[in-house]
């Protein structure tokens, strides 16, 4: 068998209703490459080996989990790595699926946004205060910097809660799984680093105005327009873009 490891954030699923539930989710997703992050103790490795014409990899930073793995499912192919540290896995557009560790998790979704739009679909496992965040609307108190810039590159479904007795060992947390769908057209913006740094300017101190936030980053003059008065959790992902160009 193998050792859970705090150290990894492990916890793994052992639920067969959410694998399965999990499952059908991607089946609603046309793809023909998948890349599976963190398969553990494979609950969800199994059920995705059996999809026909799926080119498959996974990738795991744990050695020994990659033995446990290549053992129990000799026809995977697995990469022993940090999903942080790797290429991109395919040349052709793939859907990235996984029971993220909840302690690299905003990390794991920065590096997917990174890759648009060769990740066209994501179906992830999050702890669900981050699911939260990623899929938080304007005007909420979730909704902030992971927000605006996933939701800029994909559309975001929260598919479901999961709770916490799912797993073994039961994390201190509940979770919860999301879909992304990437877009196919992105908003007008000034360029996408441009727009990167102002929505992370405007977040800095979520109590103060716009203005505020962005003193230094727009000009002055411009900072006098009643928008700026507004706080950053009020704008959408398309006043953002449009914020880009001052």
């Amino acid at each position: 068998m193998y050792h859970l490891k705090k150290s990894l954030g492990q916890h793994f699923l052992k639920d067969e209703g959410v694998v399965n539930k999990i499952l059908k989710a991607l089946e609603a997703i046309d793809h023909s490459a998948l890349l599976e992050v963190g398969p553990g103790g494979g609950a969800l490795t199994k059920g995705l080996l059996t999809k026909q014409g799926v080119n498959f990899l996974a990738v795991e930073v744990d050695a020994e989990k990659v033995d446990y793995l290549k053992k129990q499912f000799p026809e995977l192919k697995v990469i022993h790595k940090s999903f942080l540290e790797m290429e991109k896995p395919f040349e052709v557009p793939f859907t990235v699926i996984g029971n993220f560790p909840y302690n690299i998790s905003s990390q794991i979704i920065f590096k997917i946004l990174g890759w648009y739009p060769s990740v066209t679909h994501v179906v992830g496992m999050f702890q669900k205060e981050v699911a939260e965040r990623i899929a938080a609307k304007p005007g909420t108190k979730d909704y902030g910097i992971i927000s605006v810039l996933t939701q800029y590159y994909y559309d975001v479904s929260y598919l479901f809660s999961v709770s916490r007795h799912a797993f073994n060992p039961p994390p201190k947390v509940e979770s919860a799984v999301i879909r992304l769908d990437a877009r196919v057209e992105l908003l007008p913006v000034k360029s996408e680093k441009d727009f990167k740094k102002i929505v992370k300017a405007s977040f800095a101190h979520r109590r103060k105005t716009l203005r505020n936030n962005l003193k230094g980053f727009i000009d002055a003059e411009k900072l006098k327009a009643p928008l700026f008065d507004r706080r950053a959790e009020e704008l959408s992902v398309e006043g953002f873009a449009e914020l880009s160009y001052y």
